[in-house]
């Protein structure tokens, strides 16, 4: 069945969704948004890990192959909001050395633009959204820029009591940047710090798209239409330009929705999985592919996690999920020596007994009556710090698509993924560093939380870049092929860095967004 054209289909309502709706709809064009699962309500976010899980990923599965395989489980999102329903809302920035490794690095690849292209965009996400914390702090590793529009959050034991450790190795640390409220703020509530942010904020302090772009934009008059599964983007005879997408609604009934621009803002696996299964004739590669470039350079972040126990309460359940403190002090490309990327440091999660990052999992060699007592001890004193750690971009990365197919007989997507040698230096580097900081702290048991090297944050795929020889999309997210349709997400990041990529994304999103509507004569034809 087709349905009305419309000015824009949006495919997706997470971070990068819900902003190119918003600034869309409030430019006046008709505005559809597709998305795969549910329209959540603030009133289903439950506080529980078990609740919790229903709007983690759902849906056709993605099949996982390479020497690190991909962790999708807590980094993809299900129905209305996305992943930015259940993040943990850190939002640190990326910084100038991130856009330019290639030049003074000759590694990987350089960004189209600048730090000071996204500056202003940050600054503005900042005020639509809200983010709390302290900018002036942050100048010791970065180009000053506005203030954020509220103070840092409240601090707690479980982050103070690790200051002295990290002020003795030399790394100074700052407030967190975070998209939460530490105090009322368009009138959304302020935190109340009970640390249940993974599973989705209920009273709306922490800035998920439901309270702030898609709020905006069904203001606007944009349509969120839940239960669309979007298998493939249409174009017209000649393979110039997007007219739509075809989509399964909630009967599994076969829909056409016309538009003049397409923008996919889906996860970063889904986007370049749409893209190849949207071959014809004039692009039998998919699209946007005649360079081969669609689905490769993935990218991941990997974390190494310290564990201590204090002998004094931290009271570690309290504050956020997200940190207390932050720093950029090994952030450097070459800060550690023998190993290459960056890292990013944080302080001061909130923690539960069970779960993501629980102190019931953080002990997997002990049984019985050990587990017992360790549990005992945990529950009053542990507490972790964590460095994410940068991957180069590989072009081995990638997504392809499989023979098994999904209920609408769409081919799964198959994701491709191993760390180069450098990563495994990185992360033990962090590891040693870890200890050191625990050990200076006065911890009284401390340990690395090992295991596989993890998979974190899934960025790549539709490479921005300066042309179709090196990259899917332009600096705006606009294909290079077909310039109707647009790219949205961290799929668009040329370089990973080592920061929490939901801040970039939402400035990236308002840019390209922006860009859309001040071009769209030109871009919508």
């Amino acid at each position: 069945m087709a349905n009305e054209k419309v000015d824009v289909v949006i495919v997706g309502a997470g971070a990068s969704g819900s902003t190119y709706a918003a600034v869309l709809a409030m430019a006046g064009k008709k505005v559809v948004v597709l998305e795969q699962g549910p329209d959540w309500q603030l009133s289903d976010l439950i506080s529980s890990d078990f609740w919790g899980r229903r709007v983690k990923p759902a849906g056709a599965p993605f099949l996982l192959e390479g020497k690190n395989p991909v962790s999708y489980g807590y980094q993809g999102g299900w129905g209305v909001g996305g992943a930015a329903l259940h993040y943990f809302a850190n939002f640190p920035r990326l910084l100038p050395n991130d856009f330019r490794i290639k030049s003074e690095h000759n590694r990987a690849h350089d960004w189209p633009i600048s730090y000071q292209d996204v500056a202003p965009y940050y600054d503005k996400v900042a005020r639509d959204i809200g983010v709390s914390g302290d900018a002036k702090a942050e100048e010791i590793w970065r180009p000053a820029g506005d203030a954020y529009p509220m103070p840092p959050m409240k601090t707690f034991r479980n982050g103070e009591i690790w200051l002295k450790g990290f002020e003795s190795v030399g790394i100074r640390m700052v407030p967190a940047a975070v998209g939460m409220n530490s105090t009322e703020y368009k009138g959304r509530p302020a935190c109340i710090y009970d640390g249940w942010c993974h599973v989705g904020c209920p009273i709306g302090a922490l800035a998920n798209p439901l309270v702030t772009y898609l709020g905006d934009a069904r203001k606007a008059g944009a349509e969120v239409r839940p239960w669309s599964n979007v298998t493939r983007v249409l174009t017209n005879a000649q393979g110039t330009k997007v007219t739509g997408v075809e989509y399964y609604d909630q009967k599994k009934e076969r829909q056409v929705q016309e538009a003049s621009v397409v923008v996919l803002a889906a996860w970063a696996a889904q986007n370049p999985r749409l893209l190849l299964n949207s071959s014809t004739d004039k692009h039998p590669k998919g699209l946007a592919n005649t360079n081969g470039l669609v689905g490769k350079y993935m990218m991941t972040h990997f974390s190494s996690g310290t564990l201590a126990i204090f002998d004094e309460n931290v009271e570690n359940h309290m504050g956020t999920t997200g940190a207390q403190y932050m720093s950029y002090e090994r952030y450097g490309k070459t800060a550690h020596k023998g190993a290459f990327g960056s890292s990013f440091i944080v302080a001061g999660t909130a923690l539960k007994t069970s779960d993501l990052g629980g102190f019931a999992n953080a002990r997997l060699d002990l049984f019985g009556p050990e587990l017992a007592a360790f549990m005992k001890r945990a529950a009053r004193g542990f507490s972790r710090i964590g460095a994410f750690g940068e991957e180069m971009p590989n072009i081995e990365n990638r997504i392809e698509l499989a023979s098994d197919k999904d209920e609408f007989g769409m081919p799964l997507g198959r994701i491709i993924h191993s760390y180069d040698d450098d990563v495994p230096k990185l992360w033990e580097a962090n590891f040693a560093e870890g200890l050191a900081v625990a050990k200076a702290a006065g911890a009284k048991e401390m340990w690395s939380g090992r295991g596989n090297i993890p998979t974190i944050h899934l960025m790549g795929g539709t490479i921005m870049g300066t042309g179709a020889e090196n990259s899917v999309v332009n600096s705006y997210g606009q294909t290079h092929e077909i310039p109707n349709l647009y790219m949205a997400g961290p799929g668009i990041f040329s370089t990973s860095g080592a920061s929490n990529p939901t801040y970039t994304i939402f400035a990236l999103s308002l840019r390209g967004a922006e860009q859309l509507a001040t071009k769209w004569s030109m871009v919508a034809g």
